[in-house]
């Protein structure tokens, strides 16, 4: 039974997650799109330039999944090595034949508590 995209996504950020950068290389199109200034597009470039970034020694601490036709959103805290502060992330992915195609992101420092009454998630 194939897999749907939002079971594809959230089982992939596991795997990523618990520090499997190599889940990558059967989750992204060859062509992958990258948006996010500074990352590159295509597959293999991609994997190498995300498996150096901060992000891949990360606690990743998935909050919210939504799903629509080719599309799915993850809305995630991010917390670096070292007890930096914690960023909101959400990562918009568009999946095209089971892989991912192409990839949005925003990306926000979670400010002190007392400046954030109802909190980040």
């Amino acid at each position: 039974m194939d897999k749907t995209n939002k079971q594809l996504v959230v089982d992939g950020f596991r795997e990523f997650a618990s520090g499997n950068t190599e889940v990558l290389r059967t989750l992204l199109h060859e062509d992958f799109i990258e948006h996010s200034p500074g990352n590159p597009s295509g597959r293999d470039a991609f994997i190498e330039f995300i498996a150096a970034a901060p992000v891949a020694g990360a606690h990743l601490d998935l909050k919210r999944v939504v799903a629509e036709d080719d599309l799915v959103v993850l809305h995630y805290s991010m917390t670096p090595e070292g007890g930096e502060r914690a960023a909101a992330v959400v990562d918009i992915w568009r999946l095209e034949d089971g892989q991912i195609a192409e990839h949005w992101d925003v990306v926000q420092r979670v400010p002190e508590a007392g400046q954030i009454p109802n909190g980040m998630f």
